[in-house]
C-alpha cells in the first residue's frame, strides 16, 4: 500500500508571520482546496474544552479553518456532541454556554456552534459500519451526518483510557451521541444510583421499552428490557442514571475506530491535528496538568489513521518536559512510549491496528514539512 501523505509545520514564526498564517499554508499545501466546498455544509469537529480546562485549542485556530472553508465557498459550523458524563457539556444549552465561555462564539470564529446530537444528546442517526466487528450501526449525531464535508480540528494529547486523544478519538467518540458513547464505553447497560434518585419518573416517560420503572419512590432499570439507548441518562435531573463504563480499553479503541469509519465513509474528509499543550489527560477534565512534552507543531492529512500515527511518533521523539507527569513516571517505569509510560494499562496502537484492518486508513505515512 502506498504511504499516506501527512503534512507538518512547526510552531516557529518570524516577524510578519503568525501561527494562523502557517496553519492556512499547511492546509493549502495538504490539498484542502481539492475538496469541492461550493455551497456545501461543512462540519468542523473539535473539542470546546470542559470549563476549568485551559489546554483546549484556542478559538483562533478554529477561525482560521472556518475562514478557509468560507474562502473555498463552503458553509462551516463548529460541532461536537454532548458528553456521557456529568459536566459542563451534558446538554446542548450547557454545551454552547461552555463553548462561548471558552471563546468559541460566532464573533470570534466566524461561524456558528451546533451541537451534533441535539438538546439532550438523543438526536442521532444509525450509520452502518462496513466491516465492523464490534459495531454494526453507529449512533452518530444527526447534524454531523447532515454535513456534506467533514473536517476535524484536533488537540492531540494524552488520554487515560484510549492512550491518547487524537483524530480518531475526536471523530469516533466525539461524534457519537449519548447512546453511541455508552455503546463504546460500556459492555453493560445503564443503572440507577438510588441515593441520588428522587423518583420523579423522567426516565420512565422517556423510555420506549418500559425498562425504567419507579417503585417505592426510587427508579431502577430492567436490564432484560433495556436496549442501551442512554436517553434516561440525558433526562435525569439528578444525574442518578449512570453508564456502566466497563468496556475493556482495547475494545473501546476498536469501537472508536469503527465509529470513526461510520462518520467519514462516503463523503469528503480532511484532518488537522495540533500537537501543542500536550496534557497527559483529556480536555474533558475540568482541569489540566502541565504539558508532558514541548509543543511540536501542526499536522494535516486526508488520512485519519496516518495523522494519528505521525502525531504519536512526533510526541515520542520528544524529551519529557521537566517536572511533568511524564517526567515523574519515567523515573519509575519508562516503557519507551510516552503514552504507555503515563497509562500502562492503555494501548493506543489497538485503535490504529483496527483502523487499518477495517479500511479506515493507513498506518504508513510520508511526512512532508511546510514552512
Amino acid at each position: 500500500m502506498e504511504k499516506s501523505k501527512v503534512y507538518f509545520t512547526n510552531m516557529r514564526v518570524r516577524n510578519g508571520d503568525s501561527l494562523q498564517k502557517k496553519l492556512a499554508r499547511l492546509m493549502k499545501a495538504a490539498g484542502i482546496g481539492n475538496i469541492d466546498f461550493e455551497n456545501k455544509y461543512v462540519a468542523i469537529k473539535m473539542h470546546f474544552g470542559e470549563p476549568g480546562n485551559l489546554a483546549y485549542l484556542r478559538p483562533n485556530y478554529a477561525k482560521t479553518v472556518a475562514d478557509m472553508v468560507k474562502e473555498l465557498g463552503g458553509k462551516p459550523f463548529l460541532t461536537d456532541c454532548n458528553t456521557l458524563y456529568v459536566g459542563g457539556r451534558k446538554n446542548a444549552l450547557d454545551h454552547i454556554d461552555s463553548a462561548y465561555e471558552n471563546g468559541f462564539s460566532p464573533f470570534s470564529t466566524g461561524c456558528h456552534v451546533l451541537i451534533g446530537d441535539g438538546l439532550k444528546g438523543t438526536d442521532d442517526v444509525l450509520v452502518p459500519v462496513e466491516g465492523g466487528t464490534y459495531v454494526k450501526e453507529a449512533k452518530i449525531g444527526r447534524a454531523i451526518m447532515d454535513a456534506d464535508v467533514f473536517i476535524t480540528l484536533t488537540h492531540f494529547k494524552g488520554h487515560e483510557q484510549a492512550g491518547f486523544g487524537g483524530c480518531l478519538k475526536n471523530i469516533g467518540m466525539g461524534c457519537g451521541s449519548r447512546a453511541g458513547k455508552m455503546e463504546m464505553h460500556s459492555a453493560g447497560k445503564p443503572f440507577v444510583k438510588e441515593k441520588y434518585c428522587i423518583g420523579c419518573g423522567a426516565c420512565t416517560r422517556i423510555c420506549a421499552h418500559e425498562a425504567a420503572i419507579v417503585t417505592e419512590k426510587r427508579a431502577h432499570i430492567d436490564q432484560n428490557k433495556c436496549v442501551g439507548c442512554g436517553r434516561c441518562i440525558g433526562v435525569c435531573p439528578k444525574d442518578a442514571v449512570k453508564a456502566a463504563n466497563d468496556e475493556a480499553f482495547d475494545v473501546l479503541n476498536c469501537k472508536i475506530a469503527e465509529y470513526s469509519k461510520a462518520v467519514v465513509d462516503g463523503r469528503p474528509q480532511f484532518h488537522i491535528s495540533l500537537v501543542v499543550d500536550v496534557s497527559p489527560f483529556c480536555d474533558c477534565h475540568g482541569e489540566n496538568d502541565v504539558a508532558i512534552v514541548p509543543d511540536v507543531g501542526m499536522f494535516a492529512s486526508f488520512d485519519p489513521v496516518a495523522i494519528d500515527v505521525a502525531c504519536a511518533d512526533a510526541v515520542n521523539a520528544q524529551q519529557p518536559a521537566k517536572g511533568s507527569l511524564l517526567d515523574e513516571c519515567c523515573r519509575e517505569h519508562d516503557h519507551h512510549d510516552h503514552f504507555t509510560t503515563i497509562g500502562p494499562n492503555t494501548n493506543w496502537k489497538t485503535a490504529i491496528e483496527h483502523g487499518v484492518k477495517i479500511g479506515l486508513g493507513n498506518d504508513q505515512y510520508e511526512l512532508i514539512e511546510v514552512r
